[in-house]
Protein backbone atom coordinates (compact mmCIF):
# COMPACT_ATOMS: atom_id res chain seq x y z
CA UNK A 1 0.00 0.00 0.00
CA UNK A 2 2.85 2.37 0.87
CA UNK A 3 4.60 1.70 -2.44
CA UNK A 4 1.36 2.13 -4.43
CA UNK A 5 0.60 5.55 -2.90
CA UNK A 6 4.23 6.67 -3.20
CA UNK A 7 4.34 5.87 -6.93
CA UNK A 8 1.00 7.59 -7.51
CA UNK A 9 2.45 10.71 -5.86
CA UNK A 10 5.80 10.75 -7.67
CA UNK A 11 4.47 9.81 -11.13
CA UNK A 12 1.56 12.23 -11.16
CA UNK A 13 1.86 12.99 -14.87
CA UNK A 14 1.61 9.39 -16.05
CA UNK A 15 -1.14 8.41 -13.65
CA UNK A 16 -2.97 11.69 -14.28
CA UNK A 17 -3.01 11.01 -18.02
CA UNK A 18 -4.31 7.50 -17.41
CA UNK A 19 -6.88 8.90 -15.01
CA UNK A 20 -8.16 11.32 -17.64
CA UNK A 21 -8.72 8.39 -20.01
CA UNK A 22 -10.65 6.49 -17.30
CA UNK A 23 -12.70 9.60 -16.54
CA UNK A 24 -13.58 10.03 -20.23
CA UNK A 25 -14.69 6.40 -20.39
CA UNK A 26 -16.86 7.00 -17.31
CA UNK A 27 -18.36 10.12 -18.93
CA UNK A 28 -19.26 8.12 -22.03
CA UNK A 29 -20.71 5.40 -19.83
CA UNK A 30 -22.98 7.92 -18.06
CA UNK A 31 -24.08 9.46 -21.35
CA UNK A 32 -24.87 6.05 -22.85
CA UNK A 33 -26.77 5.10 -19.70
CA UNK A 34 -28.79 8.31 -19.96
CA UNK A 35 -29.53 7.76 -23.64
CA UNK A 36 -30.53 4.17 -22.99
CA UNK A 37 -32.85 5.16 -20.13
CA UNK A 38 -34.27 8.02 -22.19
CA UNK A 39 -35.00 5.81 -25.19
CA UNK A 40 -36.66 3.21 -22.96
CA UNK A 41 -38.88 5.85 -21.35
CA UNK A 42 -39.62 7.44 -24.70
CA UNK A 43 -40.47 4.06 -26.19
CA UNK A 44 -42.44 2.27 -23.48
CA UNK A 45 -43.13 4.62 -20.56
CA UNK A 46 -46.82 4.26 -21.36
CA UNK A 47 -46.52 0.52 -20.69
CA UNK A 48 -44.14 0.83 -17.71
CA UNK A 49 -46.69 2.96 -15.87
CA UNK A 50 -49.50 0.41 -16.22
CA UNK A 51 -50.34 -1.77 -13.15
CA UNK A 52 -50.10 -4.94 -15.25
CA UNK A 53 -48.56 -8.37 -14.59
CA UNK A 54 -48.73 -9.56 -18.20
CA UNK A 55 -50.39 -9.07 -21.58
CA UNK A 56 -52.15 -11.83 -23.52
CA UNK A 57 -51.99 -11.49 -27.31
CA UNK A 58 -53.77 -13.51 -29.97
CA UNK A 59 -52.12 -16.89 -30.49
CA UNK A 60 -49.42 -16.89 -33.16
CA UNK A 61 -48.87 -13.13 -33.13
CA UNK A 62 -45.28 -12.13 -33.93
CA UNK A 63 -43.62 -10.73 -30.83
CA UNK A 64 -42.24 -7.62 -32.53
CA UNK A 65 -44.90 -4.92 -32.73
CA UNK A 66 -47.44 -7.36 -31.28
CA UNK A 67 -49.75 -4.60 -30.07
CA UNK A 68 -50.37 -3.55 -33.67
CA UNK A 69 -50.64 -7.10 -35.06
CA UNK A 70 -52.78 -8.80 -32.41
CA UNK A 71 -56.58 -8.87 -32.27
CA UNK A 72 -58.34 -10.56 -29.34
CA UNK A 73 -62.07 -10.98 -28.76
CA UNK A 74 -64.59 -11.34 -25.95
CA UNK A 75 -64.31 -15.14 -25.76
CA UNK A 76 -60.58 -14.96 -25.11
CA UNK A 77 -61.18 -12.28 -22.48
CA UNK A 78 -63.80 -14.46 -20.75
CA UNK A 79 -61.41 -17.44 -20.78
CA UNK A 80 -58.75 -15.42 -18.98
CA UNK A 81 -61.22 -14.04 -16.45
CA UNK A 82 -62.10 -17.63 -15.54
CA UNK A 83 -58.48 -18.47 -14.67
CA UNK A 84 -58.01 -18.88 -10.89
CA UNK A 85 -54.64 -17.06 -10.90
CA UNK A 86 -56.11 -13.92 -12.49
CA UNK A 87 -57.30 -11.19 -10.16
CA UNK A 88 -58.46 -8.94 -13.01
CA UNK A 89 -58.40 -9.01 -16.81
CA UNK A 90 -59.37 -6.18 -19.09
CA UNK A 91 -59.01 -5.49 -22.83
CA UNK A 92 -56.74 -2.77 -24.19
CA UNK A 93 -56.74 -1.36 -27.70
CA UNK A 94 -53.64 0.23 -29.22
CA UNK A 95 -53.52 2.32 -32.39
CA UNK A 96 -51.03 4.93 -33.63
CA UNK A 97 -52.74 7.82 -35.43
CA UNK A 98 -51.88 11.18 -36.98
CA UNK A 99 -53.81 14.19 -35.78
CA UNK A 100 -53.93 17.97 -35.81
CA UNK A 101 -54.87 20.29 -32.96
CA UNK A 102 -57.37 23.12 -33.26
CA UNK A 103 -54.52 25.60 -33.76
CA UNK A 104 -53.15 23.64 -36.73
CA UNK A 105 -50.27 21.83 -34.95
CA UNK A 106 -49.63 18.35 -36.35
CA UNK A 107 -49.10 15.67 -33.70
CA UNK A 108 -48.87 11.88 -33.49
CA UNK A 109 -50.79 9.91 -30.88
CA UNK A 110 -50.87 6.34 -29.68
CA UNK A 111 -54.49 5.83 -28.67
CA UNK A 112 -54.88 3.43 -25.74
CA UNK A 113 -58.49 2.26 -25.64
CA UNK A 114 -59.39 1.19 -22.10
CA UNK A 115 -62.56 0.56 -20.13
CA UNK A 116 -63.33 3.57 -17.96
CA UNK A 117 -63.87 1.52 -14.79
CA UNK A 118 -60.89 -0.83 -15.25
CA UNK A 119 -57.49 -0.82 -13.53
CA UNK A 120 -56.00 0.57 -16.76
CA UNK A 121 -58.00 3.79 -16.58
CA UNK A 122 -55.55 6.68 -15.97
CA UNK A 123 -55.60 8.84 -12.87
CA UNK A 124 -55.02 12.34 -14.27
CA UNK A 125 -52.64 14.79 -12.63
CA UNK A 126 -54.62 17.63 -14.15
CA UNK A 127 -58.19 17.77 -15.45
CA UNK A 128 -60.68 14.90 -15.31
CA UNK A 129 -60.60 11.22 -16.17
CA UNK A 130 -62.28 9.22 -18.90
CA UNK A 131 -66.04 9.33 -19.24
CA UNK A 132 -67.26 11.35 -22.20
CA UNK A 133 -67.16 9.50 -25.56
CA UNK A 134 -64.93 12.19 -27.09
CA UNK A 135 -62.80 12.84 -23.99
CA UNK A 136 -59.13 11.76 -23.96
CA UNK A 137 -56.43 11.88 -21.27
CA UNK A 138 -53.05 12.59 -22.87
CA UNK A 139 -49.38 12.45 -21.89
CA UNK A 140 -48.04 15.36 -19.88
CA UNK A 141 -45.27 15.79 -22.48
CA UNK A 142 -47.83 16.96 -25.06
CA UNK A 143 -47.94 20.32 -23.29
CA UNK A 144 -44.71 21.14 -25.16
CA UNK A 145 -46.75 20.93 -28.39
CA UNK A 146 -49.16 23.56 -27.11
CA UNK A 147 -51.84 21.05 -26.08
CA UNK A 148 -53.93 22.19 -23.10
CA UNK A 149 -57.17 21.19 -21.38
CA UNK A 150 -59.98 21.73 -23.83
CA UNK A 151 -57.79 21.38 -26.92
CA UNK A 152 -59.69 19.66 -29.73
CA UNK A 153 -57.68 17.04 -31.62
CA UNK A 154 -58.86 16.00 -35.11
CA UNK A 155 -57.73 12.60 -36.40
CA UNK A 156 -56.38 12.80 -39.95
CA UNK A 157 -58.03 9.83 -41.66
CA UNK A 158 -61.46 9.92 -40.07
CA UNK A 159 -61.57 13.64 -39.16
CA UNK A 160 -63.07 12.56 -35.84
CA UNK A 161 -62.79 15.22 -33.12
CA UNK A 162 -61.57 14.36 -29.63
CA UNK A 163 -61.20 16.76 -26.71
CA UNK A 164 -58.36 16.74 -24.17
CA UNK A 165 -59.95 16.45 -20.72
CA UNK A 166 -56.90 15.49 -18.65
CA UNK A 167 -53.16 14.88 -18.50
CA UNK A 168 -51.30 11.85 -17.17
CA UNK A 169 -48.83 12.04 -14.30
CA UNK A 170 -45.52 12.48 -16.13
CA UNK A 171 -44.49 11.05 -19.47
CA UNK A 172 -46.61 8.36 -21.16
CA UNK A 173 -45.36 7.28 -24.58
CA UNK A 174 -45.44 4.19 -26.78
CA UNK A 175 -43.15 3.73 -29.76
CA UNK A 176 -41.80 7.29 -29.20
CA UNK A 177 -45.33 8.64 -29.64
CA UNK A 178 -47.36 10.34 -26.90
CA UNK A 179 -50.21 8.27 -25.47
CA UNK A 180 -53.83 9.39 -25.49
CA UNK A 181 -56.19 7.31 -23.33
CA UNK A 182 -59.69 7.00 -24.77
CA UNK A 183 -62.77 4.93 -23.85
CA UNK A 184 -62.47 1.46 -25.36
CA UNK A 185 -65.76 1.89 -27.24
CA UNK A 186 -64.40 5.08 -28.84
CA UNK A 187 -61.21 3.25 -29.83
CA UNK A 188 -63.31 0.51 -31.47
CA UNK A 189 -65.38 3.11 -33.31
CA UNK A 190 -62.19 4.69 -34.69
CA UNK A 191 -60.50 1.43 -35.70
CA UNK A 192 -63.66 0.18 -37.43
CA UNK A 193 -63.81 3.39 -39.47
CA UNK A 194 -67.31 4.18 -38.20
CA UNK A 195 -66.38 7.35 -36.27
CA UNK A 196 -68.26 10.49 -37.39
CA UNK A 197 -66.34 12.74 -39.78
CA UNK A 198 -65.93 16.35 -38.73
CA UNK A 199 -67.64 15.79 -35.39
CA UNK A 200 -67.10 14.26 -31.96
CA UNK A 201 -68.42 10.76 -31.23
CA UNK A 202 -71.57 10.60 -29.12
CA UNK A 203 -73.21 8.05 -26.86
CA UNK A 204 -75.49 7.12 -29.75
CA UNK A 205 -72.45 6.42 -31.94
CA UNK A 206 -70.93 4.17 -29.29
CA UNK A 207 -74.20 2.34 -28.77
CA UNK A 208 -74.15 1.38 -32.43
CA UNK A 209 -70.77 -0.35 -32.20
CA UNK A 210 -71.25 -4.10 -32.56
CA UNK A 211 -67.72 -5.35 -31.80
CA UNK A 212 -65.77 -6.77 -28.89
CA UNK A 213 -62.26 -6.72 -30.32
CA UNK A 214 -59.12 -5.30 -28.71
CA UNK A 215 -55.36 -5.47 -29.25
CA UNK A 216 -54.51 -7.44 -26.11
CA UNK A 217 -55.76 -8.49 -22.69
CA UNK A 218 -54.11 -6.84 -19.69
CA UNK A 219 -53.77 -9.20 -16.73
CA UNK A 220 -53.35 -8.66 -13.00
CA UNK A 221 -52.26 -11.81 -11.21
CA UNK A 222 -53.34 -12.91 -7.75
CA UNK A 223 -50.37 -12.20 -5.45
CA UNK A 224 -48.32 -15.34 -4.86
CA UNK A 225 -50.03 -17.26 -7.67
CA UNK A 226 -48.27 -19.24 -10.40
CA UNK A 227 -48.99 -16.47 -12.89
CA UNK A 228 -47.47 -13.87 -10.58
CA UNK A 229 -44.32 -15.96 -10.15
CA UNK A 230 -43.96 -16.53 -13.90
CA UNK A 231 -44.68 -20.28 -13.85
CA UNK A 232 -44.40 -21.15 -17.54
CA UNK A 233 -46.50 -24.30 -17.23
CA UNK A 234 -49.40 -22.41 -15.65
CA UNK A 235 -49.17 -19.66 -18.27
CA UNK A 236 -49.02 -22.20 -21.11
CA UNK A 237 -52.13 -23.98 -19.81
CA UNK A 238 -54.05 -20.69 -19.59
CA UNK A 239 -52.87 -19.68 -23.06
CA UNK A 240 -54.05 -23.02 -24.47
CA UNK A 241 -57.50 -22.49 -22.95
CA UNK A 242 -57.81 -18.93 -24.23
CA UNK A 243 -56.00 -19.27 -27.57
CA UNK A 244 -53.46 -16.58 -26.67
CA UNK A 245 -49.74 -15.95 -26.25
CA UNK A 246 -48.79 -14.26 -23.00
CA UNK A 247 -45.87 -11.94 -22.30
CA UNK A 248 -44.87 -10.43 -18.97
CA UNK A 249 -44.93 -6.66 -18.72
CA UNK A 250 -41.17 -6.43 -19.34
CA UNK A 251 -41.33 -8.89 -22.23
CA UNK A 252 -44.11 -6.83 -23.79
CA UNK A 253 -41.71 -3.90 -24.18
CA UNK A 254 -40.31 -5.76 -27.20
CA UNK A 255 -43.78 -5.46 -28.74
CA UNK A 256 -43.20 -1.71 -29.00
CA UNK A 257 -41.92 -0.54 -32.42
CA UNK A 258 -38.11 -0.40 -32.52
CA UNK A 259 -37.62 -1.10 -28.82
CA UNK A 260 -35.49 -4.25 -29.12
CA UNK A 261 -33.27 -2.88 -31.90
CA UNK A 262 -32.57 0.33 -29.99
CA UNK A 263 -31.81 -1.27 -26.63
CA UNK A 264 -29.64 -4.02 -28.11
CA UNK A 265 -27.62 -1.48 -30.10
CA UNK A 266 -26.95 0.69 -27.05
CA UNK A 267 -26.16 -2.34 -24.90
CA UNK A 268 -23.61 -3.54 -27.46
CA UNK A 269 -21.95 -0.11 -27.55
CA UNK A 270 -21.87 -0.02 -23.76
CA UNK A 271 -20.21 -3.45 -23.47
CA UNK A 272 -17.66 -2.48 -26.12
CA UNK A 273 -16.91 0.58 -23.98
CA UNK A 274 -16.36 -1.64 -20.93
CA UNK A 275 -14.02 -3.89 -22.94
CA UNK A 276 -12.07 -0.89 -24.23
CA UNK A 277 -11.72 0.38 -20.67
CA UNK A 278 -10.33 -2.96 -19.47
CA UNK A 279 -7.88 -3.12 -22.39
CA UNK A 280 -6.67 0.46 -21.88
CA UNK A 281 -6.10 -0.04 -18.15
CA UNK A 282 -4.41 -3.39 -18.78
CA UNK A 283 -2.12 -1.91 -21.44
CA UNK A 284 -1.13 0.97 -19.16
CA UNK A 285 -0.21 -1.29 -16.26
CA UNK A 286 1.63 -3.68 -18.57
CA UNK A 287 3.90 -0.85 -19.71
CA UNK A 288 4.18 0.49 -16.16
CA UNK A 289 5.18 -2.94 -14.81
CA UNK A 290 7.82 -3.37 -17.53
CA UNK A 291 9.28 0.08 -16.84
CA UNK A 292 9.71 -0.56 -13.12
CA UNK A 293 10.84 -4.15 -13.47
CA UNK A 294 14.29 -3.43 -11.97
CA UNK A 295 12.78 -1.75 -8.89
CA UNK A 296 10.42 -4.68 -8.39
CA UNK A 297 13.33 -7.08 -8.64
CA UNK A 298 15.13 -5.11 -5.93
CA UNK A 299 12.07 -5.45 -3.71
CA UNK A 300 12.02 -9.19 -4.36
CA UNK A 301 15.70 -9.36 -3.41
CA UNK A 302 14.90 -7.52 -0.19
CA UNK A 303 12.33 -10.17 0.72
CA UNK A 304 9.06 -8.84 -0.66
CA UNK A 305 6.77 -11.66 -1.76
CA UNK A 306 5.13 -11.86 -5.17
CA UNK A 307 1.75 -11.68 -3.42
CA UNK A 308 2.74 -8.38 -1.82
CA UNK A 309 3.74 -6.91 -5.19
CA UNK A 310 0.53 -8.09 -6.87
CA UNK A 311 -1.57 -6.64 -4.06
CA UNK A 312 0.37 -3.40 -4.29
CA UNK A 313 -0.22 -3.13 -8.04
CA UNK A 314 -3.93 -3.88 -7.76
CA UNK A 315 -4.25 -1.30 -4.98
CA UNK A 316 -2.68 1.22 -7.30
CA UNK A 317 -5.14 0.33 -10.07
CA UNK A 318 -8.06 0.38 -7.65
CA UNK A 319 -7.25 3.88 -6.38
CA UNK A 320 -6.90 5.12 -9.95
CA UNK A 321 -10.12 3.48 -11.17
CA UNK A 322 -12.33 4.47 -8.24
CA UNK A 323 -11.09 8.07 -8.10
CA UNK A 324 -11.32 8.88 -11.79
CA UNK A 325 -14.50 6.89 -12.39
CA UNK A 326 -16.11 9.04 -9.71
CA UNK A 327 -14.75 12.16 -11.44
CA UNK A 328 -16.09 10.95 -14.79
CA UNK A 329 -19.52 10.15 -13.34
CA UNK A 330 -19.71 13.63 -11.79
CA UNK A 331 -18.82 15.25 -15.12
CA UNK A 332 -21.30 13.01 -16.93
CA UNK A 333 -24.09 13.98 -14.55
CA UNK A 334 -23.26 17.63 -15.13
CA UNK A 335 -23.38 17.20 -18.90
CA UNK A 336 -26.61 15.21 -18.58
CA UNK A 337 -28.26 18.15 -16.87
CA UNK A 338 -27.43 20.26 -19.94
CA UNK A 339 -29.10 17.95 -22.45
CA UNK A 340 -31.79 19.69 -24.55
CA UNK A 341 -35.37 19.00 -23.56
CA UNK A 342 -36.24 17.34 -26.86
CA UNK A 343 -33.55 14.66 -26.51
CA UNK A 344 -34.67 11.32 -24.98
CA UNK A 345 -32.25 11.38 -22.04
CA UNK A 346 -32.95 10.09 -18.54
CA UNK A 347 -30.35 9.60 -15.79
CA UNK A 348 -31.26 6.95 -13.22
CA UNK A 349 -29.16 6.14 -10.16
CA UNK A 350 -29.45 2.33 -10.45
CA UNK A 351 -28.10 1.87 -14.01
CA UNK A 352 -25.32 4.42 -13.43
CA UNK A 353 -24.23 2.67 -10.22
CA UNK A 354 -24.19 -0.72 -11.94
CA UNK A 355 -22.26 0.66 -14.91
CA UNK A 356 -19.72 2.31 -12.58
CA UNK A 357 -19.12 -0.92 -10.68
CA UNK A 358 -18.75 -2.89 -13.93
CA UNK A 359 -16.28 -0.30 -15.24
CA UNK A 360 -14.15 -0.57 -12.09
CA UNK A 361 -14.28 -4.38 -11.93
CA UNK A 362 -13.37 -4.85 -15.59
CA UNK A 363 -10.61 -2.28 -15.22
CA UNK A 364 -9.24 -4.23 -12.24
CA UNK A 365 -9.43 -7.42 -14.28
CA UNK A 366 -7.38 -5.80 -17.04
CA UNK A 367 -4.88 -4.49 -14.49
CA UNK A 368 -4.66 -7.91 -12.81
CA UNK A 369 -3.58 -9.58 -16.06
CA UNK A 370 -0.81 -7.01 -16.42
CA UNK A 371 0.29 -6.93 -12.77
CA UNK A 372 0.66 -10.71 -12.65
CA UNK A 373 3.89 -10.19 -14.58
CA UNK A 374 5.59 -9.36 -11.26
CA UNK A 375 5.29 -12.99 -10.17
CA UNK A 376 7.85 -13.86 -12.87
CA UNK A 377 10.41 -11.27 -11.79
CA UNK A 378 13.46 -12.95 -10.20
CA UNK A 379 15.55 -11.30 -7.43
CA UNK A 380 18.70 -12.07 -9.42
CA UNK A 381 17.62 -9.33 -11.85
CA UNK A 382 18.37 -6.76 -9.17
CA UNK A 383 21.92 -8.12 -8.91
CA UNK A 384 22.57 -7.69 -12.61
CA UNK A 385 22.07 -11.33 -13.53
CA UNK A 386 19.92 -10.39 -16.47
CA UNK A 387 22.69 -8.25 -18.04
Amino acid sequence: MFLAVRELTHARGRFGLMGVVIALIAVLMVMLSGLSGGLVNDGVSGLKNLPVTAFAFDEGTKTDNAFSRSVVDGEQLAAWRDQPDVEAATPIGVAIVNAVTDDGTQIDLTVFGVEEDSFLAPTPSDGSGLGAPAGIVVSETLRSEGVELGTVVTLDQTETELEVVGFTQGQATFGHVDVAYAPLATWRLITLGDAPAGAAPTEADLAGVDADHASAIALQAVPGSALASGDTDAVAAADAAAGTTTMTLVESFNASPGYQAETLTLAMIQWFLYAIGALVVGAFFTVWTIQRGHELAVLRAMGASARYLVRDGLTQAGILLVTFTAVGVAVGLGLGALMPEGMPFSLEAGPIAVASVVTILLGLAGAAVAVLRVTRIEPVTALGGAR
